[in-house]
């Protein structure tokens, strides 16, 4: 007599919210347990930022596990990524390192290769330093620039830390993109007629992005999650796939929720997902004040 295999139990959604065009649910609990319960197939992006095992201070995890261990987990997430996301979807992986262990971010990558083909990789710039004569006249810079945030290194080894990685992944390296949805307009209007496709007076932006942190005035109030991003980089990461091919917007580690408010802004769905039940919380508190503001 055969067996049936019995498909997962749905999981309950522990809060939901309807703003505007989107639909949001967010999930409280490990993404390992909810997202074998989400509809195959079923996800048109991913954006996230896993942990990156490098000893930050979560509150209710601990960021420190034996390398092998932590690759193995890695994998397996991934694996349950690989189950929800379409064809033609578009997987996001944000991963950063300090300067005493700079390989996690590129062993978290190969975790991906048993079901991703690394189609891009764009470096997350928080904090640039501008020569005003390598930057040209053209652009009016009257004296050297240094914009952005970071966080110093104080050693006589290491340079200041001031990008990060994200990996974009897609199921077989072929997905199409947006490329002038988020655009940067030609220096020189010359070019537009010079090169071909170039009628929108935009050129690809490319794969560095200079996403800098909004100056806040505390961190625990502003900022209490120790490893969260912007919301313009999944924002950015969502134009780049294509709005109108996104459908369901994904991020199993939710954090204070930057993805999901990109998802309102751009009015795609969203599935969240976070462990950590007053991140939870912040985050759709935090979707909630920026709907409110738009």
């Amino acid at each position: 007599m055969a067996l049936a295999l019995l498909s997962p139990r749905p999981a309950r959604p522990w809060a939901e919210l309807t703003i505007g065009r989107s639909t949001l649910r967010f999930y409280l609990g490990d993404c390992l347990t909810v997202l074998p319960s989400l509809e195959p197939a079923s996800v048109g992006v991913v954006v996230t930022s896993p942990p990156y095992n490098i000893g930050v201070k979560y509150r209710s995890y601990q960021d420190d596990m034996p390398r092998r261990k932590y690759l193995t987990w890695t994998s397996r997430w991934i694996s349950a990524v690989a189950r929800v996301v379409r064809p033609d979807s578009s997987f996001f992986l944000n991963v950063g390192a300090k300067p005493t262990d700079p390989w996690v971010p590129l062993e978290v990558a190969q975790q991906a290769r048993r079901c991703f083909k690394l189609q891009n990789t764009i470096h997350w710039v928080k904090s640039i330093a501008i020569d005003r004569e390598a930057a040209g006249r053209a652009t009016g810079v009257q004296r050297d620039l240094a914009v952005g945030h970071y966080k110093p290194i104080n050693s006589d080894r290491f340079v200041n830390d001031c990008h990060e990685f994200i990996f974009h992944f897609t199921p077989g390296g072929r997905t199409p993109l947006d490329r002038h949805a988020i655009g940067v307009p030609y220096q020189d209007p010359s070019n537009i007629r010079r090169w071909s496709g170039a009628g929108s007076g935009v050129r690809c932006r490319g794969n560095t992005w200079f996403i800098p942190y909004e100056t806040i005035q505390s961190r625990d109030r502003d900022r209490p999650h120790p490893a969260s991003f912007p919301p313009r980089v999944p924002e950015q990461c969502i134009r780049l796939h294509g709005v109108s091919r996104a459908g369901l917007v994904l991020d199993p580690f939710m954090g204070l929720g930057s993805t999901a408010i990109a998802a309102v802004k751009l009015g795609v769905d969203f599935v969240g997902v976070e462990m950590d039940e007053y991140y939870l919380r912040e985050a759709i508190e935090r979707v909630k004040a920026t709907a409110a503001a738009a």
